[in-house]
C-alpha cells in the first residue's frame, strides 16, 4: 500500500513539472511571463506634456522604463519596431496639499505624476491597451519641493515603471 502512495506520489510530481515544462512561457523570477518567440522591446520618449513642466521628467521616466525592461528580462532593447512597443506621453504633474491641520496648514504635500501608455504587442494583440497610470509621494509641507523632488520623481518613476511592467508582462 505504501509503494502505490509512493509510485502515485511521484507520478503527480512528474505530470506538475512536465505540464510546467510544457507551457512554452520564459519565466523569470520577476513573476514576467513572455513567450520566447518576443525577443526584443521598444520604448519611445514619453514627453512632458503636463500643464507644469520639468525638463528633466521625460528623460527619467523613460530612462526608468528602459531600466525595468533592460534589468528584469532578457529582452533586446531596439529603437523602433519591437516584439513589445511602449509609446505614451506625460500628462499629469501636480502638488496638492494632504493633510491639513486644525489651522488650515497643509502637513503633507503630495507630488503626482500621471502618465498615458500605449502598448503593443506585435506576437499577442490580444495584450494590447492604451490606459493611464498615476503614482504619488508625499512629502512634509515644511520641506521646499525643490529640495525633495528630484528624490520623489525617482521614487514615483520606479512605481509607474513596476505597474506598466507588471500589466504589460505579467498579466497582472
Amino acid at each position: 500500500m505504501k509503494q502505490i502512495k509512493n509510485i502515485l506520489l511521484l507520478g503527480s510530481w512528474i505530470l506538475v513539472l512536465g505540464s510546467i515544462s510544457s507551457c512554452k512561457l520564459n519565466y523569470s523570477f520577476t513573476g514576467a511571463s513572455i513567450p520566447p518567440e518576443v525577443k526584443t522591446v521598444s520604448i519611445q520618449t514619453f514627453p512632458n506634456n503636463a500643464s507644469i513642466i520639468k525638463p528633466t521628467l521625460s528623460q527619467s521616466f523613460t530612462e526608468a522604463l528602459k531600466d525595468i525592461f533592460t534589468s528584469q528580462t532578457n529582452l533586446s532593447l531596439i529603437n523602433k519596431g519591437g516584439d513589445l512597443n511602449f509609446e505614451g506621453s506625460i500628462v499629469g504633474y501636480s502638488v496638492s496639499p494632504v493633510a491639513i491641520q486644525s489651522n488650515d496648514a497643509a502637513a503633507l504635500n503630495r507630488l503626482t505624476i500621471t502618465v498615458n501608455v500605449k502598448f503593443t504587442n506585435k506576437k499577442n494583440e490580444k495584450q494590447n491597451f492604451e490606459t493611464s497610470f498615476s503614482r504619488f509621494a508625499d512629502y512634509s509641507s515644511s520641506q521646499n519641493l525643490s529640495a525633495v523632488e528630484d528624490q520623489l520623481i525617482k521614487d514615483i518613476n520606479t512605481q509607474l515603471t513596476q505597474d506598466i511592467f507588471n500589466k504589460s508582462v505579467t498579466n497582472w
